[in-house]
């Protein structure tokens, strides 16, 4: 039976409220779209570090324009604690290392798991190293990302790296909804791929296909 990751979030959320403090999250962001709803969520209970360490995003000019759209819309945001942001390297050749022999699988298949993992490795040692509290990422936002698959990997990686893991599912109550509000308040970009050539070129033949 799928896990209510939600519902986990609720009762961590509530235990933080209790303490009266303001923990520390790190939190791997994939674009502004996605992020915005995040961080109007998350905004009131941590100081947010975000990381934006996408290198399966290609081209490069791609990555750097939805980077760009991240940095400018944090300070639009009328956020309660503070938000830090950290640009991690492009580098293209990780992510096509991690993904031969998997070129001709579909969206959402082993690729997309072994990517989240690669991304998500990074963000948790750099939590670490950034004393963090927690770590997390933004990805569970979108209707086409495996929650389930996001935060096993999180939990396994919390236990390897020492850090704790936020569990989450931001698409739950409408959470991918507000984040299309968001965007149009905000005259956001959003991209129609998720960010690799092979989604790419799979929402090119879905649109040929329309």
């Amino acid at each position: 039976m799928p896990v209510n990751y939600q519902l986990i979030l609720d009762d961590e959320l509530k235990r933080i409220s209790d303490t009266g403090k303001t923990p520390t999250l790190f939190l791997h962001a994939c674009c502004a779209p996605c992020s915005s709803y995040v961080l109007e969520y998350l905004g009131g209970y941590f100081n947010i570090i975000i990381y934006f360490y996408n290198p399966n995003i290609s081209p490069e000019s791609e990555f750097i324009r939805r980077m760009e759209e991240l940095k400018n819309l944090v300070p639009k945001m009328p956020l309660k604690n503070s938000v830090k942001f950290i640009e991690g390297e492009y580098d293209s050749s990780v992510f096509f290392d991690m993904a031969r022999g998997m070129e001709d699988m579909t969206e959402g298949g082993e690729r997309c798991t072994k990517c989240y993992r690669m991304r998500l490795i990074k963000t948790a040692a750099l939590a670490k190293e950034y004393c963090a509290d927690y770590f997390t990422t933004t990805l569970s936002i979108s209707p086409h990302k495996n929650a389930q698959k996001l935060n096993e990997i999180g939990k396994d990686l919390s236990r390897e790296f020492g850090i704790k893991y936020l569990y989450s599912d931001f698409k739950k109550r409408n959470g991918y909804k507000r984040s299309c509000e968001l965007s149009s308040l905000y005259g956001l970009y959003r991209q129609d791929y998720c960010g690799c050539v092979f989604s790419k070129a799979e929402a090119q033949r879905r649109k040929e296909k329309s």
